[in-house]
């Protein structure tokens, strides 16, 4: 079965309150996204050691080859962005209590999460993704990786909530102003019910 792109889960104009426009929604899902998906589907097509391998065992294949980095890439870059559609909310911005807790307890403080959140976002060099990750020490931490990376490649943690600091995805709507983005990400678009279904699965 060929890869497919997943509708996003709210409507083109429903972020735009949150600062995500429609014409942002329909390059960054429409055109970039598919594109992932288009170019992973033609990977797999042509390699029978891909046939068949779920996204997941398709990363952990590819990862660390460089002879497969652009497979690594397009399924990297469709699973972040399956994650990441998941992690944005018209209702965005609402802590739920159990990963309020938890955000307290490993940070400190909700404020101090966010700093050092929007600071691995800021401080990904070119293209690339901010992470809440739980730990296998069972403890919350950010991380950022590059490009098409994730922490199921580097064995970070389990990847809780996801931000695309590719430029591709605030350009039209924060032109070159990422912290303004990665701030309003977490203020207003961040999906933090997701963040704590995924905490709790784990």
């Amino acid at each position: 079965m060929a890869f497919e792109l997943p509708a996003l889960p709210y409507g083109y104009d429903d972020l735009g309150e949150g600062g995500m426009s429609r014409e942002t929604l329909e390059f960054h899902h429409d055109k970039h996204h598919q594109a992932y998906v288009t170019a992973l589907n033609g990977f797999v097509e042509k390699d029978d050691a891909l046939k068949g391998k779920s996204l997941e065992e398709i990363i952990a294949h590819a990862s660390g080859r460089p002879e497969l980095a652009p497979v690594f890439n397009n399924a990297g870059q469709h699973w972040n962005h399956i994650h990441f559609w998941q992690a944005l909310s018209p209702r965005g911005g609402r802590l739920p209590g159990k990963l309020e807790e938890k955000i307290v307890s490993d940070f400190g403080s909700v404020a101090a999460f966010k700093d050092a959140f929007k600071a691995a976002a800021v401080g990904q060099f070119g293209s690339g993704w901010a992470w809440l990750v739980l730990g296998g020490d069972g403890r919350l931490a950010v991380t950022k990786t590059p490009n098409g990376s994730n922490p199921l490649a580097t064995g970070e943690g389990k990847p809780l909530l996801g931000l695309d600091v590719w430029e591709h995805s605030y350009y039209i709507d924060f032109r070159n102003r990422r912290p303004d983005y990665a701030a309003n990400f977490l203020d207003k678009l961040a999906n933090y019910e997701f963040a704590e279904a995924n905490l709790l699965a784990a």
